[in-house]
């Protein structure tokens, strides 16, 4: 049968075990990924953040350091265990979790990912409609947001559709495209910048806010791909290249990936005295010849960070409902997207609903993150791919099948975790019982991935085997699947 040329474009691959003959792509490439994808204003407006608390620049600069490098400390390992599984993160932790606990996996990773495409959207789309109103004249009503999330929305579904090899190309494109633009950017704002200054601390003093700004700004942003940085690196080789190279790679796509707009979205945030408005403080400080730089930021890099978001997203949903093909859940989830977009903006309180929405899947998406790493330390990065595919499979066994596909030590030390940092959290809609504990400070990353390591290892430190599971001694192959 033969195939469209339109067809043949597209990524058939979903979560199934990627080729060793089609991982050719290189850690630079997981750098560009990252970088390209992230130089968009549903990125940037994290940057604005540590202002808005009102420190100034050089203590929000510091902020955002030191916190996307505690970040990435954690994260970026996690990209390792695809370049071994071959497969996406959600999938690989069935090792971990087994192959129906790995499913905490998937819809955490989906949740959190269509709360940021959202966010992107609305900035985006407020940028472009902002600056086409300043331009042109073009009216900043209701339909005008409703065509740009629709244009933003297509755009992004479009590159997710096509899938990876796609988006790689894109994201190229958009890292230097994209870094000239914000480039030019410290010029147009430059004669207005002050970096002395600052406003009353959100928290009363220097050091809580600026904690609050590593935790909620810096910190914040490496966690966001808890779920995503295995979606790049299973079409990675390691007979080709070594974990070290990757993990370099990975380190600095996301250091710079995130630093670079957050940086800009600080030095605009300050040069404009932005406040609670950061996109029409922006738009309203912007020179005339830097509006159509701003237009071409919010539709392309929005287009390309969504575009990333969906594809994750399509992988998660297609991890969940293994009858789906990834096309189909990439529909499913950019029609879902675009829905919670028009909610946000017409019904809800845009910022307030996807920050706390956000806030509060990190917090327990942490204990996740954790517990993978550490079942991936036991096993030393070795792993059976047939038996992780055995949910995708619609069959039973392996050696990951634990008791009826669940591993209760990681998915009990996981509800606790979440349990502590839910307790932890502040968020714009809720704040949790334990924040005078900590005070007043969210820490709920920290202490539910601290929680949920402890108790993962209390509770398997007697497990032996590939993953940590405990598997019988006679057992050395996996085990054979079986029907459902």
């Amino acid at each position: 049968m033969s195939h469209s040329p339109t067809a043949s474009l597209i990524e058939q691959h979903g979560v199934d075990t990627i080729p060793e003959a089609e991982r050719t792509s290189t850690p630079r490439d997981v750098l560009s990924i990252l970088v390209g994808s992230n130089l968009a204003f549903g990125v940037v407006v994290f940057g604005w953040l540590p202002v808005s608390f009102g420190l100034s620049f050089w203590a929000s600069v510091t902020s955002l350091v030191v916190g996307t490098a505690l970040g990435i400390v954690l994260t970026a390992p996690l990209a390792l265990i695809s370049l071994r599984t071959a497969t996406n993160l959600s999938t690989s932790s069935g090792a971990h979790f087994g192959v129906r606990g790995r499913l905490i996996g998937s819809v955490v990773g989906l949740l959190l990912s269509l709360g940021y495409t959202a966010l992107s959207l609305w900035v985006g789309g407020d940028v472009v409609v902002g600056a086409l109103n300043r331009m042109l004249g073009l009216p900043a009503n209701g339909a005008a947001y409703v065509v740009t999330y629709s244009v933003l929305a297509a755009l992004s579904a479009t590159a997710a559709v096509f899938g990876y090899r796609l988006m790689l190309r894109l994201e190229r494109v958009l890292m230097w495209a994209m870094s000239g633009l914000l480039l030019a950017g410290l010029f147009a704002f430059l004669p207005h910048f002050d970096a002395s200054t600052h406003g009353d601390y959100l928290l009363g003093g220097f050091w809580p806010t600026w904690l609050l700004a590593v935790v909620s700004a810096g910190l914040s942003g490496p966690i966001a791909f808890i779920t995503l940085l295995g979606d790049y690196t299973r079409y990675v080789s390691p007979t080709r290249h070594s974990s070290r190279r990757v993990l370099w790679s990975t380190a600095a796509g996301l250091f710079l990936g995130l630093l670079i707009p957050q940086l800009f979205g600080t030095f605009t945030a300050v040069a404009t005295g932005a406040g609670n408005d950061y996109v029409g403080s922006l738009l309203a400080g912007a020179p005339a010849w830097f509006l159509l730089p701003l237009l071409l930021n919010g539709l392309l890099g929005s287009a390309g960070n969504t575009g990333l978001m969906l594809y994750s997203m399509g992988l998660d949903l297609d991890a969940i409902m293994p009858r789906a093909t990834r096309r189909q859940a990439t529909y499913v989830v950019a029609a879902m997207a675009t829905v919670l977009v028009f909610l946000g903006h017409f019904v809800w309180s845009a910022q307030d609903a996807v920050t706390s929405f956000v806030l509060v899947l990190t917090a327990i998406g942490a204990p996740w993150a954790v517990i993978t790493l550490i079942g991936f330390r036991r096993c030393r990065g070795d792993y059976d791919r047939e038996s992780l595919q055995v949910l995708n499979q619609r069959t039973k066994g392996g050696i990951y099948w634990y008791r009826a596909g669940w591993n209760i030590p990681a998915t009990v030390a996981w509800i606790g975790g979440s349990l502590v940092g839910l307790c932890s959290v502040d968020t714009p809609v809720y704040r949790g019982p334990m924040l005078p504990l900590t005070g007043g400070i969210d820490v709920s990353f920290l202490l539910s991935g601290l929680v949920a390591a402890v108790l993962y290892v209390l509770l398997s430190r007697s497990s032996r085997g590939r993953a940590g599971g405990t598997v019988p001694a006679a057992v050395d192959q996996p085990v054979a699947a079986q029907p459902v």
